[in-house]
């Protein structure tokens, strides 16, 4: 919309008020125009959408500050409240909170270990209350490559800035002794076997993937190694 504006064939003079989740860089590019605001919010489909909302003049770069009908802390992986400041899994309760999923038992009793609904997503509170979404835990994160949803175990991949879908998905390979593949091979290999949207539109091939202690993929090193903004 703010392209089309620049072209003068969508005047935005009209728009007073955005609720959403965007780059700060676009929010900052709207609210110049001086038409409106721009509303940060944070909610997932489990919780009613939004749990946590503020103007973007107040807490900038955050995700809002909780609801009146919200209660919401920031876990370690036991399950004991972090102390302020610090990162930790988003667990949610309250009337907005849904009571389960349909016919998956074991799932709902998972996710709401402890009374609370567990979002999968972690954030960090600051001392007045505003949620700062960190990412998503590994069994949870989310690829949208133009709004369509990958989860990264189903295609063994991470997700990257991409300049027209926003985010776009990446594959970083380590091929076996004496083996050979292109980028564009590796790519039409996946999308003949898999739907075309969750194929890989990067590929980085390296000698070896960070891993922890215990011989098992890092992908939060992997990610910070291989995941940067991609021009082409």
């Amino acid at each position: 919309m703010l392209d089309e504006q620049e072209k003068g064939e969508c005047p935005l003079s009209s728009l007073k008020h955005i609720i959403g989740v965007e780059l700060p860089d676009t929010v900052k590019r709207f609210e110049n125009l001086g038409y409106g605001q721009f509303w940060l919010v944070y909610g997932q489909k489990e919780t009613m959408g939004l749990t946590c909302i503020c103007s973007n003049k107040e807490r900038p770069r955050s995700a809002g500050r909780q609801g009146p009908l919200v209660d919401l802390k920031i876990v370690d992986e036991f399950d004991r409240e972090v102390e302020v400041g610090q990162s930790g899994e988003i667990v949610i309760r309250g009337p907005l909170v849904f009571q389960g999923y349909r016919r998956q038992d074991e799932l709902t009793q998972h996710t709401f270990g402890e009374g609370w609904h567990h979002t999968g997503e972690m954030g960090r509170l600051d001392r007045d209350g505003s949620l700062f979404f960190v990412g998503r835990k590994a069994e949870k994160e989310l690829i949208k490559p133009g709004g369509e949803n990958v989860y990264p175990v189903e295609v063994s991949v991470i997700g990257v800035p991409d300049p027209k879908f926003g985010e776009g998905i990446k594959a970083v390979v380590v091929l076996k002794p004496n083996a050979r593949s292109s980028e564009q091979e590796l790519i039409d290999f996946v999308a003949e076997r898999i739907a075309r949207y969750k194929k890989p539109r990067y590929v980085s091939f390296v000698d070896s993937l960070a891993k922890r202690e215990d011989g098992s993929i890092d992908r939060e090193k992997v990610k910070a190694e291989h995941g940067g903004l991609r021009e082409d």
